[in-house]
């Protein structure tokens, strides 16, 4: 009886995702991320040195790496402190730096992702455009949003086991 319950529920998640298209994709290969965030450019100076870390803070939790999330929430948080208003953004990478698990940096990661987006609509691009993802089911059905350089879902809520899950709510130009 536990096991039907339980297959039932996994089907259920899995199904509740539509764009969970493959479980065994890796971010390792996402060189189009690198060249998009190339091209995108903030008018902050300040914010978009934080942006350039944010995007390899992303690419770490969406590949489980704790240690590179780490490294990547340290310089978040370093560049924040230059901020005017981004309290919440240091605060929030301070946690994916003293976070045990991986589990708690995506959670930290949703609080230093809406800062981020705050700051961003805020300040605004000189070129390029960047998406709002957001996937329903992170943090327990809670939902959560991310920021994106490249228009494939790449969700660092699941990595690899949930990869594609998620939609764009918003472009940002």
């Amino acid at each position: 009886m536990m096991r039907s319950i339980f297959l039932f529920g996994a089907v259920a998640l899995l199904a509740s995702c539509s764009n969970n298209q493959s479980e065994n994709k890796t971010v390792s290969d996402q060189p189009a991320a690198t060249a998009a965030s190339a091209s995108v450019q903030l008018k902050d100076d300040k914010l978009n040195a934080i942006y350039q870390h944010y995007i390899h803070l992303t690419t770490a939790l969406t590949n489980g790496d704790t240690a590179e999330a780490k490294v990547a929430g340290l310089a978040i948080e370093t560049g924040a402190k230059e901020l005017k208003g981004a309290d919440a953004l240091v605060s929030a990478a301070n946690e994916i730096i003293t976070a045990k698990e991986l589990e708690s940096q995506r959670k930290s990661y949703s609080a230093l992702s809406n800062s981020f987006i705050a700051l961003l609509k805020n300040s605004g691009l000189s070129s390029g455009e960047l998406y709002v993802d957001y996937c329903p089911m992170a943090l327990n059905d809670q939902g959560a949003y991310w920021l994106s350089n490249v228009k494939e879902i790449r969700n660092p809520y699941f990595g690899a086991s949930m990869l594609s899950c998620g939609d764009i709510k918003e472009t940002i130009q």
